[in-house]
């Protein structure tokens, strides 16, 4: 049986979530409490459930506190026939309590006493026995809603053969290191196309820019410093049963150095790994 927990901080698209695997054929339940975990896998075990590809539960801060910090016993306690994923999303605190203002929703866990920004940083070390145990972690900062469900389509559910999925992402660093990053690379050290007048509204998608840099004598050597790196590390992780990995490409803006070196990266490991998955993040902020 295939098991998707899914949890994260409030605001940070769980429902989507939950909603596009019910969408996928899962069996779905919200606010699960996690002592009630090993009946659900039993029940599901059940042949009347054998039409649904799995189930997925949202388990969040709404828990007990207690049961939180049971988290993993109560996951190691599920048969070991169960193969279970944990989605983890989250987003920065600002995005947070942007989202809480515009919906005009209550967090679960403020008060008269505990404001918004307590409230979701009280949640996050609630949390943190959840988040340390995921499978997968996504930084929804700055996805739309159909953003992240194709998010999950690609990575979450894309492959079924056990193989690592692998993303490399470009962004810039005046707007925070994302959230799902497990490798980051600085390639501030590169001049720097913004400064150049007929590249300033260009990106690094664009021939003009892409010259520019190859012009750079630094480019070839960091290029090369960092794909040699990934060449010796991507194999290992993925030998170490590693299901997801993220390397995040920085620049100061995330529209040139980051997103031509993504590219550069993307056409060089998209043979190599069965899944690869390119996205320019502050770049998907402009698209018309």
């Amino acid at each position: 049986m295939e098991l998707v927990i899914i949890s994260g901080r409030s605001g940070s698209g769980k429902s989507t979530a939950l909603h596009q695997l019910e969408d996928e054929g899962y069996y779905c339940i919200d606010n699960l409490p996690i002592g009630l975990l090993p009946a659900l896998v039993n029940e599901t075990n059940r042949s009347e459930f054998a039409h649904f590809r799995g189930a997925a539960v949202c388990i969040d801060a709404r828990n007990a506190w207690k049961d939180l910090q049971n988290f993993n016993a109560i996951l190691a306690s599920l048969p070991e026939e169960i193969n279970s994923q944990i989605l983890f999303l989250d987003a920065q605190d600002s995005a947070l309590i942007k989202r809480f203002s515009e919906t005009r929703r209550k967090h679960p866990l403020s008060s008269s006493s505990t404001p918004l920004a307590e409230a979701i940083e009280r949640e996050r070390v609630l949390l943190e026995s959840i988040a340390s145990a995921a499978t997968l972690v996504l930084d929804t900062t700055q996805l739309t809603i159909y953003e992240l469900r194709d998010a999950i389509k690609q990575r979450l559910l894309g492959s079924n053969d056990g193989s690592m999925s692998l993303l490399i992402q470009s962004f810039g660093f005046k707007r925070g290191v994302p959230i799902d990053a497990d490798l980051v690379f600085d390639v501030r050290v590169l001049p720097n196309p913004h400064w150049v007048a007929e590249l300033r509204m260009q990106s690094g998608l664009d021939q003009p820019v892409q010259d520019f840099l190859n012009a750079q004598p630094m480019t070839s050597e960091l290029f090369d410093s960092i794909s040699s790196y990934l060449d010796l590390w991507l194999p290992q992780y993925a030998k170490s049963n590693r299901s997801y990995m993220t390397v995040s490409i920085g620049c100061t803006g995330g529209q040139h150095r980051s997103v031509y070196f993504s590219e550069r990266l993307f056409q060089r490991y998209q043979h190599l790994f069965p899944q690869v998955h390119l996205r320019h993040r502050e770049l998907q902020q402009h698209k018309p």
